[in-house]
């Protein structure tokens, strides 16, 4: 074969196996692990694309911000997070970000910044910490993911639905939530719990939901008087799974078929919470990162459904993967073998 001849052949398979590594990605899935931070709050999602993002970081100190990594890197294969959102200003979810900052690149860091009428303010460590780029987050706002490539690739979008008590509108048209006659409030919140970010994380027909720690009164402003979110498929139970928040208004109107919950030993899945999940008939399984130790009969899920079941454990994650096509999902846990796939809404 004549020099220009292989050069041109040479050219071809190169630029096919370019195009075929780029349409492999399409075929990856979307991950999601909940990391055991003893009762704080660390979700990662890794899109078919190989970008990151993780809501919360966990407590103050080096814990936290190591099993972060360990899940990152090694689990995950990252060598950066190219997105952190802290919902609010309370350590268990802002607490690990400075010492992640020093293991991890953290590309852009999300939150709600200073403003007015804040009351629980985060420490100079964090707000000094380091990211490449750091961003006050709003209602409506996108997070600039990757779209996947391919014509018939599911949509993948990561949106603010709420933050600093204020949420976006209801979708034009949506009627009104007959549910919220029944409302019965609790006391007001006043501390930054209220203040938590709210976000929607959809990948084609699958939907997952973290609202961080907000509480009862502003999660019914999430669906009343009309809802703002519509149906998921999976719902990170509010604030560790306590009965300040969990209002069965959203859970209902969320219709979610997964629950987890990132509680601590003797912190979150408490009684009416759970026993809303319970009794909601969309529910088809509850998943909890620690086994509730306390010893007041708090209930809790089946033992596969339970990462960590011990006070002194190995710091096992939950793990979601969601399909190419986003129209199934499977639950794992790994320290118990448990595997169970779902069909999205």
């Amino acid at each position: 074969m004549k020099p220009l001849a292989l050069c041109l052949v040479s050219i071809c398979i190169l630029v096919r196996g370019v195009e075929s590594a780029q349409a492999g990605r399409t075929d990856e899935p979307l991950d999601i692990y909940w990391i055991d931070v003893e009762g704080g709050a660390a979700t990662l999602i890794v899109t078919p694309m190989g970008e990151s993002v993780l809501i919360d970081t966990g407590n103050p100190g080096h814990r936290d911000p190591d099993r972060i990594v360990q899940t990152a890197a090694r689990e995950a294969g990252l060598r950066q997070l190219d997105h952190v959102i802290i919902t609010h200003y309370h350590s268990d979810h802002f607490g690990g970000a400075a010492t992640l900052a020093t293991m991890l690149p953290i590309k852009h860091l999300h939150d709600n910044g200073i403003f007015e009428g804040i009351v629980d303010r985060p420490d100079k460590s964090y707000l000094e910490c380091k990211a490449g780029k750091r961003s006050v987050i709003s209602p409506g706002d996108f997070i600039a993911l990757e779209p996947l490539a391919g014509e018939n690739s599911p949509r993948l979008r990561l949106q603010c639905l709420g933050t600093r008590q204020r949420y976006i509108a209801p979708p034009p048209g949506e009627p009104a939530n007959p549910g919220c006659a029944d409302f019965k409030p609790k006391p007001i919140d006043t501390t930054d719990n209220a203040n938590s970010v709210v976000t929607l994380l959809s990948f084609g027909p699958f939907r997952f939901f973290d609202a961080g720690d907000l509480t009862w009164n502003l999660e019914k402003e999430l669906v009343c008087p009309a809802d703002r979110v519509g149906k998921v498929d999976v719902y990170q139970a509010s604030h560790h799974g306590m009965d300040a928040s969990n209002n069965p208004l959203l859970i209902r109107a969320l219709a979610t078929t997964v629950a987890v919950i990132n509680n601590g030993t003797t912190k979150g899945c408490d009684p009416l919470m759970f026993a809303t999940l319970k009794e909601t008939p969309s529910v088809q399984a509850i998943y909890q990162v620690h086994r509730n130790l306390r010893t007041d009969g708090s209930p809790n899920a089946e033992d596969e459904y339970i990462a960590n079941a011990a006070q002194a454990c190995k710091a096992s994650f939950l793990k979601l993967s969601v399909d190419p096509t986003g129209t199934t999902f499977t639950m794992s846990v790994p320290s118990t073998g448990h595997s169970r796939t779902y069909r999205t809404h």
